[in-house]
């Protein structure tokens, strides 16, 4: 592998992390946690799935989701259907109140995201900061493409 190519994998990966971290740290005492946010995006990005579905869509044991998938379920943010073709099973989708809490609180991520880039770039560092997020969805898709289907998913 060429060296400015590890480099700069080196670079993404730590600038990326220290991003997500400092985003993280940043989040006030009342914000979504990281669990519940990454299943709430889930069932808005991909629709109803079955608990085992996104256990394995989270790439966690459908043990550690239960008790999560029960308190989500108790506030109102999601709600468990019977499976159209599986009685056995049963899908999960966000409730009203799950897509109203989602989109508040990323409208609140993204709007200390946004003042954070005006605040620390110029105009210029600005358009170069939105050319890269271009070539990080492009290597997004390489790595979904070359990514192993997780043994345990099942069609939806």
């Amino acid at each position: 592998m060429n060296a400015d190519v590890q480099h700069t994998a080196i670079r993404l990966r730590t600038s990326l992390f220290a991003l997500m971290r400092q985003l993280r740290q940043a989040q006030p005492a009342d914000a979504i946690g990281t669990a519940r946010l990454g299943v709430l995006g889930a069932l808005y990005r991909l629709g109803p799935m079955t608990p085992t579905a996104l256990a394995a869509h989270e790439r966690v044991r459908l043990q550690t989701l239960t008790r999560l998938l029960a308190e989500l379920e108790a506030e109102g943010w999601i709600v468990r259907e019977p499976h159209p073709d599986d009685g056995r099973q049963t899908l999960l989708s966000l409730a009203k109140l799950g897509t109203q809490r989602l989109s508040a609180e990323m409208r609140r991520r993204e709007a200390s995201l946004a003042r954070a880039i005006e605040t620390a770039l110029t105009p210029a560092q600005q358009a170069a900061l939105l050319k890269a997020c271009a070539a990080i969805d492009a290597v997004t898709e390489a790595l979904a493409a070359s990514a192993p289907v997780a043994a345990s998913a099942e069609p939806r």
